[in-house]
Protein backbone atom coordinates (compact mmCIF):
# COMPACT_ATOMS: atom_id res chain seq x y z
CA UNK A 1 0.00 0.00 0.00
CA UNK A 2 1.79 3.42 -0.96
CA UNK A 3 0.89 6.46 1.10
CA UNK A 4 -0.41 9.58 -1.19
CA UNK A 5 1.33 12.11 0.77
CA UNK A 6 5.14 13.23 0.03
CA UNK A 7 7.66 14.49 1.79
CA UNK A 8 6.60 17.97 1.95
CA UNK A 9 2.97 17.00 3.22
CA UNK A 10 4.69 14.65 5.50
CA UNK A 11 6.44 17.64 7.13
CA UNK A 12 3.13 19.39 7.37
CA UNK A 13 1.37 16.72 9.10
CA UNK A 14 4.30 16.15 11.55
CA UNK A 15 3.94 20.18 12.47
CA UNK A 16 0.06 19.62 12.93
CA UNK A 17 0.79 16.57 15.39
CA UNK A 18 3.72 18.51 17.39
CA UNK A 19 1.75 21.19 18.08
CA UNK A 20 -1.12 18.99 18.97
CA UNK A 21 1.13 17.39 21.22
CA UNK A 22 2.17 20.89 22.56
CA UNK A 23 -1.82 21.95 23.41
CA UNK A 24 -1.96 18.78 25.00
CA UNK A 25 0.53 18.89 27.36
CA UNK A 26 0.04 23.05 28.32
CA UNK A 27 -3.10 21.47 29.31
CA UNK A 28 -2.00 18.74 31.61
CA UNK A 29 0.48 21.26 33.30
CA UNK A 30 -2.48 22.67 34.41
CA UNK A 31 -3.36 19.83 36.58
CA UNK A 32 -6.74 18.55 36.98
CA UNK A 33 -7.62 19.08 41.11
CA UNK A 34 -10.99 17.95 40.97
CA UNK A 35 -13.73 16.21 38.88
CA UNK A 36 -15.21 19.66 37.73
CA UNK A 37 -11.90 20.32 36.43
CA UNK A 38 -11.39 16.87 35.07
CA UNK A 39 -14.83 16.25 33.18
CA UNK A 40 -16.18 19.92 32.77
CA UNK A 41 -12.61 22.00 32.11
CA UNK A 42 -13.07 23.71 35.61
CA UNK A 43 -16.71 25.10 34.00
CA UNK A 44 -14.54 28.06 32.85
CA UNK A 45 -14.33 27.74 28.87
CA UNK A 46 -14.70 30.67 26.64
CA UNK A 47 -17.24 30.78 24.09
CA UNK A 48 -15.27 30.08 20.79
CA UNK A 49 -14.15 27.14 22.45
CA UNK A 50 -17.05 25.66 23.35
CA UNK A 51 -18.76 26.35 19.50
CA UNK A 52 -15.70 24.97 18.25
CA UNK A 53 -15.53 21.75 20.36
CA UNK A 54 -19.37 21.31 19.43
CA UNK A 55 -18.46 21.32 15.68
CA UNK A 56 -15.67 19.16 15.78
CA UNK A 57 -17.30 16.27 18.70
CA UNK A 58 -19.67 16.20 15.67
CA UNK A 59 -17.90 15.87 12.88
CA UNK A 60 -15.83 12.31 12.73
CA UNK A 61 -14.04 10.66 9.90
CA UNK A 62 -16.63 8.43 9.04
CA UNK A 63 -18.70 12.14 8.78
CA UNK A 64 -16.58 13.56 6.27
CA UNK A 65 -15.84 10.22 3.89
CA UNK A 66 -19.89 9.38 4.54
CA UNK A 67 -20.61 13.08 3.82
CA UNK A 68 -18.55 13.17 0.58
CA UNK A 69 -19.34 9.84 -0.40
CA UNK A 70 -23.14 10.57 -0.42
CA UNK A 71 -23.01 14.05 -1.79
CA UNK A 72 -21.31 12.15 -5.01
CA UNK A 73 -24.25 9.32 -5.19
CA UNK A 74 -27.10 11.11 -3.97
CA UNK A 75 -26.68 14.48 -3.92
CA UNK A 76 -28.23 17.60 -1.36
CA UNK A 77 -31.30 15.20 0.53
CA UNK A 78 -28.47 14.61 3.54
CA UNK A 79 -27.95 18.41 4.02
CA UNK A 80 -31.04 18.06 5.65
CA UNK A 81 -28.83 16.52 8.79
CA UNK A 82 -26.71 19.66 8.37
CA UNK A 83 -29.14 21.88 9.06
CA UNK A 84 -29.91 21.15 11.91
CA UNK A 85 -28.04 24.11 12.98
CA UNK A 86 -31.33 25.48 14.08
CA UNK A 87 -31.54 23.06 16.62
CA UNK A 88 -28.55 23.90 18.49
CA UNK A 89 -29.87 27.13 18.65
CA UNK A 90 -32.64 25.17 20.43
CA UNK A 91 -29.92 23.50 22.64
CA UNK A 92 -28.73 27.29 24.08
CA UNK A 93 -31.77 28.97 24.30
CA UNK A 94 -34.26 25.89 25.67
CA UNK A 95 -32.96 23.35 27.11
CA UNK A 96 -29.27 24.65 28.80
CA UNK A 97 -31.11 27.16 31.29
CA UNK A 98 -32.42 24.27 32.59
CA UNK A 99 -28.98 22.28 32.92
CA UNK A 100 -27.85 24.77 34.42
CA UNK A 101 -29.94 25.64 36.93
CA UNK A 102 -29.88 21.80 38.07
CA UNK A 103 -25.68 21.68 38.44
CA UNK A 104 -25.72 18.44 36.95
CA UNK A 105 -22.44 17.25 35.61
CA UNK A 106 -24.16 14.76 32.98
CA UNK A 107 -27.38 13.87 31.66
CA UNK A 108 -28.28 11.10 33.38
CA UNK A 109 -27.89 13.51 37.05
CA UNK A 110 -30.74 15.74 35.34
CA UNK A 111 -33.11 13.30 34.66
CA UNK A 112 -32.70 11.95 38.41
CA UNK A 113 -33.21 15.56 39.42
CA UNK A 114 -36.43 15.90 37.31
CA UNK A 115 -37.92 12.54 38.14
CA UNK A 116 -36.26 9.85 39.98
CA UNK A 117 -32.94 7.22 40.09
CA UNK A 118 -34.72 4.61 37.54
CA UNK A 119 -34.26 7.13 35.17
CA UNK A 120 -30.75 7.97 35.85
CA UNK A 121 -30.00 3.98 35.84
CA UNK A 122 -31.99 3.62 32.41
CA UNK A 123 -30.09 6.27 30.58
CA UNK A 124 -26.63 5.93 31.91
CA UNK A 125 -26.48 2.10 31.04
CA UNK A 126 -28.23 2.89 27.91
CA UNK A 127 -26.02 5.76 26.99
CA UNK A 128 -22.83 3.78 27.97
CA UNK A 129 -23.84 0.05 25.80
CA UNK A 130 -24.90 2.46 23.06
CA UNK A 131 -21.43 5.22 22.59
CA UNK A 132 -19.00 1.44 23.03
CA UNK A 133 -21.22 -0.17 20.31
CA UNK A 134 -22.14 2.89 17.65
CA UNK A 135 -19.78 5.87 18.27
CA UNK A 136 -16.38 4.21 19.44
CA UNK A 137 -16.61 1.67 17.18
CA UNK A 138 -18.07 3.38 13.93
CA UNK A 139 -15.40 6.10 14.48
CA UNK A 140 -12.14 3.73 14.96
CA UNK A 141 -13.27 1.44 11.80
CA UNK A 142 -13.73 4.75 9.67
CA UNK A 143 -10.50 6.22 11.23
CA UNK A 144 -8.40 3.20 10.65
CA UNK A 145 -9.66 3.17 6.60
CA UNK A 146 -8.68 6.88 6.68
CA UNK A 147 -5.34 6.81 8.34
CA UNK A 148 -4.29 3.68 6.36
CA UNK A 149 -5.32 4.96 2.73
CA UNK A 150 -3.60 8.48 3.61
CA UNK A 151 -0.71 7.21 5.08
CA UNK A 152 0.00 4.09 3.07
CA UNK A 153 -0.19 1.75 6.47
CA UNK A 154 -2.32 -1.56 7.23
CA UNK A 155 -5.19 -0.93 8.62
CA UNK A 156 -4.62 -2.40 12.05
CA UNK A 157 -1.66 0.09 12.73
CA UNK A 158 -3.66 2.96 11.50
CA UNK A 159 -6.39 2.22 14.02
CA UNK A 160 -4.64 0.92 17.33
CA UNK A 161 -2.12 3.62 16.47
CA UNK A 162 -4.49 6.71 16.62
CA UNK A 163 -6.93 5.26 19.18
CA UNK A 164 -3.60 5.23 21.23
CA UNK A 165 -2.26 8.37 21.05
CA UNK A 166 -5.91 9.93 21.17
CA UNK A 167 -6.56 8.07 24.21
CA UNK A 168 -3.50 9.02 26.18
CA UNK A 169 -4.17 12.88 25.69
CA UNK A 170 -7.86 12.18 26.78
CA UNK A 171 -6.62 9.63 30.04
CA UNK A 172 -4.13 12.39 31.24
CA UNK A 173 -5.70 15.79 30.46
CA UNK A 174 -9.20 15.25 30.84
CA UNK A 175 -12.10 17.39 29.29
CA UNK A 176 -9.54 20.45 28.98
CA UNK A 177 -7.37 18.37 26.92
CA UNK A 178 -10.20 17.36 24.78
CA UNK A 179 -11.62 20.67 24.63
CA UNK A 180 -8.89 22.82 23.71
CA UNK A 181 -7.25 20.27 21.58
CA UNK A 182 -10.36 20.29 19.60
CA UNK A 183 -10.38 24.05 18.86
CA UNK A 184 -6.85 23.58 16.98
CA UNK A 185 -8.36 20.45 14.77
CA UNK A 186 -11.54 22.46 14.04
CA UNK A 187 -9.51 25.15 12.47
CA UNK A 188 -7.52 22.55 10.80
CA UNK A 189 -10.18 21.01 9.47
CA UNK A 190 -12.25 23.30 8.25
CA UNK A 191 -9.37 25.39 6.61
CA UNK A 192 -8.24 21.77 4.52
CA UNK A 193 -12.03 21.34 3.62
CA UNK A 194 -12.35 24.78 2.45
CA UNK A 195 -9.45 24.65 0.34
CA UNK A 196 -10.76 21.02 -1.68
CA UNK A 197 -13.79 22.91 -2.25
CA UNK A 198 -12.32 25.93 -3.80
CA UNK A 199 -10.06 23.83 -5.80
CA UNK A 200 -12.59 21.29 -6.53
CA UNK A 201 -14.99 24.33 -7.71
CA UNK A 202 -12.16 25.83 -9.87
CA UNK A 203 -11.58 22.20 -11.87
CA UNK A 204 -14.98 22.00 -12.50
CA UNK A 205 -15.51 25.64 -14.15
CA UNK A 206 -17.41 27.11 -11.31
CA UNK A 207 -20.33 26.86 -9.99
CA UNK A 208 -23.02 27.06 -12.77
CA UNK A 209 -20.97 24.54 -14.86
CA UNK A 210 -21.07 22.18 -11.52
CA UNK A 211 -24.80 22.23 -11.49
CA UNK A 212 -24.77 21.87 -15.16
CA UNK A 213 -22.71 18.87 -14.81
CA UNK A 214 -24.11 17.20 -12.03
CA UNK A 215 -27.88 17.59 -12.97
CA UNK A 216 -30.61 19.22 -11.15
CA UNK A 217 -31.24 16.05 -9.41
CA UNK A 218 -28.43 16.09 -7.59
CA UNK A 219 -29.55 20.11 -6.32
CA UNK A 220 -32.49 19.28 -5.05
CA UNK A 221 -33.29 18.41 -1.12
CA UNK A 222 -36.79 17.72 -1.44
CA UNK A 223 -37.72 14.20 -2.62
CA UNK A 224 -40.95 12.90 -2.43
CA UNK A 225 -42.70 11.35 0.28
CA UNK A 226 -42.66 8.01 -1.51
CA UNK A 227 -38.69 8.14 -1.62
CA UNK A 228 -37.41 5.24 -0.39
CA UNK A 229 -34.27 6.45 0.71
CA UNK A 230 -34.60 10.63 1.37
CA UNK A 231 -38.50 10.93 1.55
CA UNK A 232 -38.79 15.28 2.51
CA UNK A 233 -40.93 14.28 5.47
CA UNK A 234 -38.92 12.15 7.14
CA UNK A 235 -35.79 14.21 6.64
CA UNK A 236 -37.97 17.36 8.02
CA UNK A 237 -39.61 15.95 10.76
CA UNK A 238 -38.23 12.39 11.54
CA UNK A 239 -34.67 14.39 11.28
CA UNK A 240 -35.54 16.91 13.54
CA UNK A 241 -36.88 14.25 16.20
CA UNK A 242 -33.32 12.49 16.03
CA UNK A 243 -31.79 15.91 15.96
CA UNK A 244 -32.94 17.30 19.46
CA UNK A 245 -32.07 14.01 20.95
CA UNK A 246 -28.56 14.45 19.42
CA UNK A 247 -28.43 17.96 20.19
CA UNK A 248 -29.72 18.83 23.02
CA UNK A 249 -30.21 15.61 25.29
CA UNK A 250 -26.89 13.80 24.38
CA UNK A 251 -24.28 13.94 26.69
CA UNK A 252 -21.45 13.62 24.01
CA UNK A 253 -22.42 16.68 22.69
CA UNK A 254 -24.37 18.94 25.88
CA UNK A 255 -21.07 18.09 28.13
CA UNK A 256 -19.51 20.86 26.00
CA UNK A 257 -21.86 23.54 26.59
CA UNK A 258 -21.53 23.03 30.21
CA UNK A 259 -18.17 23.59 30.70
CA UNK A 260 -19.03 27.00 30.63
CA UNK A 261 -19.08 29.39 33.74
CA UNK A 262 -22.50 30.77 33.24
CA UNK A 263 -25.79 30.32 30.55
CA UNK A 264 -24.41 33.76 28.63
CA UNK A 265 -21.17 31.89 27.23
CA UNK A 266 -22.60 28.45 27.25
CA UNK A 267 -25.72 30.11 24.77
CA UNK A 268 -22.70 31.91 22.86
CA UNK A 269 -21.07 28.77 22.44
CA UNK A 270 -24.22 26.79 21.00
CA UNK A 271 -24.89 29.72 18.68
CA UNK A 272 -21.18 29.64 17.41
CA UNK A 273 -21.35 25.80 16.86
CA UNK A 274 -24.99 26.26 15.34
CA UNK A 275 -22.98 28.38 12.66
CA UNK A 276 -19.97 26.19 12.11
CA UNK A 277 -22.44 23.47 11.57
CA UNK A 278 -23.95 24.99 8.37
CA UNK A 279 -20.25 24.08 7.20
CA UNK A 280 -19.95 20.48 6.02
CA UNK A 281 -22.65 21.09 3.54
CA UNK A 282 -19.81 23.42 1.80
CA UNK A 283 -17.19 21.63 2.92
CA UNK A 284 -17.69 18.05 2.18
CA UNK A 285 -21.35 17.28 0.22
CA UNK A 286 -20.61 19.95 -2.18
CA UNK A 287 -17.14 18.27 -2.98
CA UNK A 288 -19.05 14.54 -3.31
CA UNK A 289 -21.08 16.82 -5.90
CA UNK A 290 -18.02 18.47 -7.31
CA UNK A 291 -16.41 15.04 -7.63
CA UNK A 292 -19.55 13.42 -9.19
CA UNK A 293 -18.96 16.02 -12.40
CA UNK A 294 -15.53 15.54 -12.20
CA UNK A 295 -16.18 12.02 -12.86
CA UNK A 296 -18.81 12.83 -15.74
CA UNK A 297 -15.91 15.01 -17.08
CA UNK A 298 -13.45 12.48 -16.78
CA UNK A 299 -11.16 13.95 -14.74
CA UNK A 300 -11.13 11.59 -11.72
CA UNK A 301 -12.32 8.08 -11.22
CA UNK A 302 -13.44 6.38 -8.19
CA UNK A 303 -14.93 2.64 -7.46
CA UNK A 304 -17.05 3.47 -4.58
CA UNK A 305 -18.76 6.19 -2.78
CA UNK A 306 -16.19 5.92 0.77
CA UNK A 307 -13.48 6.67 -1.89
CA UNK A 308 -14.54 10.37 -3.12
CA UNK A 309 -12.64 12.61 -0.06
CA UNK A 310 -9.16 10.55 -0.85
CA UNK A 311 -9.56 10.34 -4.28
CA UNK A 312 -10.13 14.41 -4.68
CA UNK A 313 -7.43 14.96 -2.05
CA UNK A 314 -5.24 13.22 -3.79
CA UNK A 315 -5.96 14.72 -7.50
CA UNK A 316 -7.01 18.26 -6.72
CA UNK A 317 -4.21 18.93 -3.61
CA UNK A 318 -0.85 20.24 -4.59
CA UNK A 319 2.22 18.85 -1.98
CA UNK A 320 1.87 20.40 1.25
CA UNK A 321 -1.49 20.64 1.22
CA UNK A 322 -2.41 17.25 1.12
CA UNK A 323 -0.45 16.94 4.11
CA UNK A 324 -2.62 19.62 5.74
CA UNK A 325 -5.86 18.26 4.57
CA UNK A 326 -4.56 14.42 5.76
CA UNK A 327 -4.06 16.72 8.98
CA UNK A 328 -7.61 17.72 9.30
CA UNK A 329 -9.12 13.99 8.32
CA UNK A 330 -7.15 13.11 11.28
CA UNK A 331 -8.22 15.91 13.33
CA UNK A 332 -12.18 14.47 12.73
CA UNK A 333 -11.14 11.21 13.90
CA UNK A 334 -9.77 12.80 16.63
CA UNK A 335 -11.64 15.01 18.31
CA UNK A 336 -14.63 12.42 17.75
CA UNK A 337 -12.66 9.79 19.56
CA UNK A 338 -11.70 12.06 22.07
CA UNK A 339 -15.37 13.55 22.72
CA UNK A 340 -16.70 9.93 23.12
CA UNK A 341 -13.67 8.45 25.76
CA UNK A 342 -14.38 11.74 27.65
CA UNK A 343 -18.34 11.52 27.56
CA UNK A 344 -18.29 7.37 28.36
CA UNK A 345 -15.34 8.33 31.58
CA UNK A 346 -18.12 11.26 33.13
CA UNK A 347 -20.93 9.05 32.80
CA UNK A 348 -19.02 5.62 34.25
CA UNK A 349 -17.45 7.48 36.80
CA UNK A 350 -20.48 10.36 37.79
CA UNK A 351 -23.78 8.28 37.30
CA UNK A 352 -22.78 4.79 37.88
CA UNK A 353 -19.30 4.97 40.44
CA UNK A 354 -20.40 7.79 42.45
CA UNK A 355 -23.99 6.57 42.44
CA UNK A 356 -22.87 3.37 43.99
CA UNK A 357 -20.04 5.02 46.28
CA UNK A 358 -21.27 7.96 47.27
CA UNK A 359 -18.78 8.92 49.88
CA UNK A 360 -15.64 8.75 47.27
CA UNK A 361 -13.57 11.42 47.35
CA UNK A 362 -12.44 13.71 44.22
CA UNK A 363 -8.88 12.32 43.79
CA UNK A 364 -10.23 8.78 43.71
CA UNK A 365 -12.95 9.95 41.29
CA UNK A 366 -10.39 11.15 39.37
CA UNK A 367 -8.44 7.96 39.36
CA UNK A 368 -11.47 5.60 38.24
CA UNK A 369 -11.99 8.65 35.30
CA UNK A 370 -8.90 7.74 34.07
CA UNK A 371 -9.61 4.14 34.49
CA UNK A 372 -12.83 4.10 32.81
CA UNK A 373 -11.43 5.78 29.99
CA UNK A 374 -8.50 3.58 29.48
CA UNK A 375 -11.43 0.56 29.78
CA UNK A 376 -13.31 2.15 26.97
CA UNK A 377 -9.77 2.80 25.01
CA UNK A 378 -9.27 -0.90 25.32
CA UNK A 379 -13.10 -2.06 24.23
CA UNK A 380 -12.80 0.01 20.91
CA UNK A 381 -9.45 -2.10 20.18
CA UNK A 382 -11.33 -5.29 20.85
CA UNK A 383 -14.31 -4.19 18.33
CA UNK A 384 -12.47 -3.25 15.55
CA UNK A 385 -11.75 -7.50 13.91
CA UNK A 386 -15.94 -7.28 14.20
CA UNK A 387 -16.63 -3.93 12.55
CA UNK A 388 -14.13 -5.23 10.00
CA UNK A 389 -16.65 -8.09 9.70
CA UNK A 390 -19.70 -6.31 9.27
CA UNK A 391 -17.77 -3.99 7.28
CA UNK A 392 -18.13 0.55 7.08
CA UNK A 393 -20.56 1.48 4.42
CA UNK A 394 -23.35 -0.64 5.20
CA UNK A 395 -23.42 -0.08 9.01
CA UNK A 396 -22.72 3.44 8.86
CA UNK A 397 -26.49 3.20 7.07
CA UNK A 398 -27.49 0.95 9.78
CA UNK A 399 -26.40 3.42 12.90
CA UNK A 400 -28.39 5.83 10.97
CA UNK A 401 -31.23 4.34 11.16
CA UNK A 402 -30.75 2.76 14.71
CA UNK A 403 -30.61 6.27 15.67
CA UNK A 404 -33.97 6.71 14.17
CA UNK A 405 -35.28 4.31 15.93
CA UNK A 406 -33.48 4.83 19.79
CA UNK A 407 -33.91 9.13 19.39
CA UNK A 408 -37.67 9.17 19.72
CA UNK A 409 -38.61 7.87 23.51
CA UNK A 410 -35.72 10.10 24.87
CA UNK A 411 -36.08 12.93 22.85
CA UNK A 412 -39.64 12.84 23.97
CA UNK A 413 -38.97 12.74 27.58
CA UNK A 414 -36.58 15.53 28.10
CA UNK A 415 -38.87 17.78 25.85
CA UNK A 416 -41.76 17.47 27.81
CA UNK A 417 -40.47 17.28 31.42
CA UNK A 418 -38.90 20.64 30.58
CA UNK A 419 -41.80 22.22 28.71
CA UNK A 420 -44.57 20.60 31.02
CA UNK A 421 -44.43 20.17 35.00
CA UNK A 422 -47.06 17.61 35.26
CA UNK A 423 -44.90 14.73 33.62
CA UNK A 424 -43.80 12.45 36.21
CA UNK A 425 -41.11 9.76 37.24
CA UNK A 426 -43.78 6.89 36.30
CA UNK A 427 -44.61 8.28 33.06
CA UNK A 428 -40.38 9.03 32.16
CA UNK A 429 -39.73 5.41 32.69
CA UNK A 430 -42.34 3.87 31.40
CA UNK A 431 -41.91 6.24 28.12
CA UNK A 432 -38.21 5.23 28.00
CA UNK A 433 -38.62 1.29 28.64
CA UNK A 434 -41.68 1.53 25.63
CA UNK A 435 -39.59 2.82 23.71
CA UNK A 436 -36.52 0.87 24.25
CA UNK A 437 -39.30 -2.24 23.32
CA UNK A 438 -40.83 -1.00 20.31
CA UNK A 439 -37.01 0.05 18.98
CA UNK A 440 -35.61 -3.28 19.73
CA UNK A 441 -38.89 -5.11 17.91
CA UNK A 442 -37.97 -2.83 14.68
CA UNK A 443 -34.61 -4.20 14.62
CA UNK A 444 -35.61 -7.14 14.59
CA UNK A 445 -38.06 -7.01 12.09
CA UNK A 446 -35.78 -5.41 9.90
CA UNK A 447 -33.39 -8.50 10.27
CA UNK A 448 -36.06 -11.00 9.54
CA UNK A 449 -38.53 -9.27 7.37
CA UNK A 450 -37.76 -11.89 4.67
CA UNK A 451 -40.19 -13.90 7.03
CA UNK A 452 -42.88 -11.19 7.43
CA UNK A 453 -46.22 -10.32 5.44
CA UNK A 454 -49.07 -8.48 5.84
CA UNK A 455 -49.01 -5.19 8.82
CA UNK A 456 -45.63 -6.99 10.49
CA UNK A 457 -43.68 -6.18 6.94
CA UNK A 458 -45.04 -2.80 6.71
CA UNK A 459 -43.98 -2.27 10.56
CA UNK A 460 -40.43 -3.74 9.39
CA UNK A 461 -39.99 -1.70 5.88
CA UNK A 462 -41.32 1.57 6.35
CA UNK A 463 -38.72 4.21 6.11
CA UNK A 464 -36.93 4.75 8.92
CA UNK A 465 -36.74 8.34 9.51
CA UNK A 466 -40.77 8.14 8.75
CA UNK A 467 -40.26 5.53 11.87
CA UNK A 468 -38.98 7.88 14.10
CA UNK A 469 -42.06 10.25 13.84
CA UNK A 470 -44.49 7.49 14.75
CA UNK A 471 -42.11 6.54 17.61
CA UNK A 472 -42.07 10.28 18.50
CA UNK A 473 -46.00 10.33 18.73
CA UNK A 474 -46.59 7.09 20.39
CA UNK A 475 -44.13 8.24 23.03
CA UNK A 476 -44.85 11.76 23.97
CA UNK A 477 -49.03 10.66 23.80
CA UNK A 478 -47.79 7.54 26.26
CA UNK A 479 -45.98 10.14 28.49
CA UNK A 480 -48.86 12.78 28.71
CA UNK A 481 -52.02 9.54 29.22
CA UNK A 482 -49.37 8.14 32.63
CA UNK A 483 -49.09 11.55 33.85
CA UNK A 484 -52.43 12.66 33.89
CA UNK A 485 -53.47 8.70 34.79
CA UNK A 486 -50.97 8.62 37.87
CA UNK A 487 -50.21 11.73 40.87
CA UNK A 488 -48.25 14.66 39.92
CA UNK A 489 -44.59 15.50 41.20
CA UNK A 490 -43.91 17.26 44.01
CA UNK A 491 -43.39 20.85 42.38
CA UNK A 492 -41.38 21.92 45.57
CA UNK A 493 -38.45 19.07 44.62
CA UNK A 494 -38.37 20.05 40.87
CA UNK A 495 -38.10 23.57 41.13
CA UNK A 496 -36.39 25.12 38.27
CA UNK A 497 -36.18 22.31 35.89
CA UNK A 498 -39.58 22.39 34.36
CA UNK A 499 -41.55 25.58 32.77
CA UNK A 500 -44.40 26.53 35.35
CA UNK A 501 -41.88 26.08 38.48
CA UNK A 502 -39.42 28.65 37.96
CA UNK A 503 -38.75 31.39 40.75
CA UNK A 504 -38.74 35.44 40.03
CA UNK A 505 -35.27 34.74 40.84
CA UNK A 506 -34.71 32.43 38.10
CA UNK A 507 -36.66 35.01 35.43
CA UNK A 508 -34.92 37.63 36.43
CA UNK A 509 -31.53 35.51 35.94
CA UNK A 510 -32.57 34.60 32.69
CA UNK A 511 -33.31 37.89 31.12
CA UNK A 512 -30.14 39.27 32.56
CA UNK A 513 -28.09 36.30 30.56
CA UNK A 514 -30.03 37.18 27.15
CA UNK A 515 -28.41 40.07 24.79
CA UNK A 516 -29.36 41.62 21.59
CA UNK A 517 -26.56 40.26 19.76
CA UNK A 518 -27.53 36.68 20.63
CA UNK A 519 -31.01 37.06 19.84
CA UNK A 520 -29.72 39.04 16.48
CA UNK A 521 -27.07 35.94 15.45
CA UNK A 522 -29.75 33.58 16.10
CA UNK A 523 -32.14 34.91 13.96
CA UNK A 524 -29.92 35.10 10.92
CA UNK A 525 -29.01 31.58 11.57
CA UNK A 526 -32.59 30.99 11.02
CA UNK A 527 -33.08 32.92 7.84
CA UNK A 528 -29.64 31.48 6.10
CA UNK A 529 -31.09 27.86 6.94
CA UNK A 530 -34.80 28.88 5.48
CA UNK A 531 -32.82 30.28 2.06
CA UNK A 532 -30.62 27.03 1.83
CA UNK A 533 -33.73 25.15 2.23
CA UNK A 534 -35.77 27.10 -0.42
CA UNK A 535 -32.49 27.10 -2.76
CA UNK A 536 -31.74 23.96 -3.24
CA UNK A 537 -34.96 22.14 -4.76
CA UNK A 538 -33.45 21.38 -8.01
Amino acid sequence: MESILETADWWVLAAYLLALIAVAIWVVLQKNKNTEDYFLAGRNVGWFVIGASIFASNIGSEHVVGLAGTGAESGMPMAHYELHAWIVLLLGWLFLPFYFRSRAFTMPEFLEKRFDSRSRWFLSIFSLVGYVITKVSVTIYAGGIVVSELLGIPFWYGAIGIVLFTGAYTVIGGMKAVIYTETLQTVILIAGSLIITYLGLQEVGGWDELRLAAGSEHFNMWRPISDPDFPWTGMLIGGTIVGIWYWCTDQYIVQRTLAANNIKIGRRGAIFGAYLKLLPIFIFLIPGIIAFALAQQGVLTYEKSDEVFPVLVKTLLPVGLKGLVAGGLMAALMSSLASVFNSCSTIFTIDIYKKLRPGTDERKLLNIGKIATSIVVLLGIIWIPIMEKIGGGVLYQYLQSVQSYIAPPITAVFLLGILWKRVNSKAAIVTLFSGLVVAALRILAEIYQAELSGVFLSFATINFAHMAIFMFIFSALLCITVSLATNPPDYALIKGLSLGTLSEEDRISSKQSITKMDIALSILLVVVVITILSYFTG
